[in-house]
């Protein structure tokens, strides 16, 4: 086990990553390699320190716990020599946002409640003691030691854990439906084919936390019967993959994984395969298609995979965020866990909170916290001050919720009847300057896109949603186009072979149900309420404001604007692309869009 004198922990959350935090960590691995110090100095990555916007680049030096603040890489080399080299803190760094950091810590007490995410950017994800000296396999321990088969399923029905990746079926009864399926030979398979556009949750886990995946794999693997696992991972993930395969090969080396575990009679091993990027892969039958080398394409059920599933033989699949939850309730017990939440949904859930919100970047909390806590509270609420419009959950088959719902509670049941759906935890906002027809476009596109075909509902019915709403925000929609949509929306939600197809119609039906004024502009005034699609809109030079500075002409990529310097300039209409460049370059506000 390696001993380090420091242990960097580096913020890189996104606002931090956009000021630099990789540059950062890159310059301190160049600056530790050459002052002879890298064996010493551990550096870790970790979610967030303190406030990005305030504070970021920022780091913290252990054990001494002093928090360097708004780094840049050309102070590493400074910070590394009076640091680490003389033992003087670096005070114009430490000291310069004190009365920000007094801010941050004397702050309330976050909302959030880490289960999932416990040891993410605690540990060093690349060394199993660190993971060991956290609790890590202990639970492991317990269920081959004290416990049966039985007795984990029943604790884990007992926590009430639900399957994360988006159905909610729960955990335990799936486990106990794959033991009790005939057969001596099944599988367990992780599914961590995190393929919704802005979803990131399953990544930061198999990056920070790999062994939690990997014990909760084995102790479901113990409980149905199993000795053969497999983790499904987008090669678009290179980082997961390498430190998940680097964590198996050092649980093997303990004894953990492969033959008598803990010298034990069980025996369990896993495999990494790698998806090539569809996002059908991510449904379970694709899934299992996959990595049996066929095209993934999902099939009919029943059979279900805990009868009938990988090369035939039963199996069960659960995603990374549900086998990370099953060590520490073996570990606390169910009651510990089923104490946080709503009543049918138990613990917590992590989100990947993107869009127009100022504190963007992963986060975990309890079931039954309201999406204007979650966006507000943790959020600290919309970028620029600007009014809150919507939030879609639940990925590209999520739907949008409006304003009025915002003191809804987060959990399976409520997101469902409201129209929207948990998904695997995806969560984007949007401020008043959204056009939630394109939105239901930008969706669309996305699912036809990665529709796998096999089935006409969704390969037929799609390409005809996308194509009446880009005839909508390109201005030709047309009295029926909002029946038509509600018509195919119906037959494709019912009709479709898998949750893909199925799910497509959400955030047009959501859509349709809360922003009905935005698709009845757009179609009977051809206006476009939030002034984002192009046909919809034009540029106007106001005569007051406009100084004659020539910036829009000169800028104008199509040369659509004339006008003699010092005198009021015109746009041509004719020519006018709506590109928005001469709205954005303007100085004056001069340049008004219509």
């Amino acid at each position: 086990m390696a001993f380090y004198r420091s242990t960097v922990l580096v913020s890189v959350d996104p606002v931090c990553v956009e000021k630099g935090a990789y540059e950062l960590i890159d310059t301190l691995n160049d600056e530790l390699i050459k002052q002879g110090l890298i064996d010493e100095v551990r550096i870790l990555e970790t979610t967030r320190l303190g406030d990005p916007q305030k504070l970021g680049p920022d780091i913290i030096v252990y054990p001494e716990g002093t928090h360097y603040t708004n780094l840049t890489y050309y102070d590493i080399p400074r910070l590394v020599e009076e640091h680490f080299i003389k033992g003087r803190i670096l005070k114009q760094y430490a000291a310069k946002m004190q009365d920000a950091i007094d801010e941050e810590l004397s702050a309330p007490k976050s909302k959030e409640v880490r289960v999932v995410l416990r040891n993410v950017g605690v540990i060093d994800p690349r060394n199993i003691e660190d993971y060991i000296a956290n609790d890590g396999y202990q639970a492991l321990g317990k269920v081959l030691t004290e416990m049966s088969p039985e007795d984990v399923i029943q604790e884990i029905l007992d926590a009430k854990l639900r399957g994360r990746g988006g159905a909610g079926f729960p955990t335990g009864l799936k486990w106990r439906f794959a033991r009790q399926a005939a057969g001596d030979i099944k599988y367990i398979i992780c599914n961590a084919d995190e393929g919704d556009p802005g979803a990131f949750m399953n990544r930061r886990v198999l990056e920070g936390d790999p062994h939690s995946v990997i014990e909760g794999m084995i102790i479901a693997a113990y409980a149905i019967g199993s000795r053969q696992g497999y983790i499904y991972c987008r090669a678009e993930y290179p980082i997961a993959v390498s430190t998940m395969n680097l964590a198996m090969k050092q649980a093997r080396a303990l004894g953990l994984l492969g033959k008598n575990i803990l010298g034990t009679d069980f025996s369990f091993d896993l495999e990494m395969r790698m998806g090539a990027g569809a996002f059908v892969c991510g449904e379970e039958t694709a899934l299992m298609a996959s990595i049996e080398g066929s095209r993934g394409e999902p099939r009919t059920r029943p059979p279900f995979p805990a009868q009938k599933g990988l090369w035939g033989k039963p199996t069960n699949i659960n995603n990374v965020e549900t086998y990370a939850n099953v060590p520490p309730i073996i570990l606390r017990g169910a009651e510990w866990y089923s104490s946080m939440g709503t009543e049918k949904s138990k613990g917590t859930k992590t989100f990947a909170l993107a869009g127009d919100v100022k504190h963007t970047g992963l986060i975990e909390v309890p079931f039954g916290i309201t999406l204007r806590e979650i966006i507000f509270d943790i959020g600290g609420g919309i970028k620029n001050d600007k009014k809150f419009k919507a939030v879609q959950t639940g990925g590209p088959m999520g739907g949008c919720l409006p304003e009025h719902l915002l003191d809804l509670p987060v959990d399976y049941e409520t997101l469902g009847q409201a129209g929207s759906i948990m998904g695997s935890g995806g969560m984007i906002v949007m401020d008043e300057g959204t056009c939630m027809v394109d939105i239901a476009r930008f969706f669309l596109e996305f699912i036809q896109d990665e529709s796998c075909g096999k089935c006409a509902p969704c390969r037929l019915g799609t390409h005809r949603l996308l194509e009446i709403l880009e005839g909508i925000c390109n201005g030709q929609g047309k009295e029926g186009d909002i029946e038509e949509l509600q018509d195919l929306c119906e037959q494709i939600r019912k009709n479709s072979l898998c949750g893909l197809g199925q799910g497509a119609p959400n955030p047009v039906i959501s859509t349709l149900e809360h922003f009905m004024d935005e698709y009845k502009a757009h179609i009977e005034e051809k206006r476009c309420p939030a002034k984002v699609c192009r046909n919809l809109i034009k540029y106007e030079i106001q005569d007051g404001p406009c100084t004659g500075c020539t910036v829009c002409a000169r800028n104008c990529p199509v040369s659509a604007i004339t006008g003699e310097r010092k005198q009021t300039h015109v746009i041509n209409q004719d020519i006018c692309i709506k590109c928005g460049i001469c709205y954005q370059v303007c100085q004056f506000e001069a340049i008004k869009v219509i």
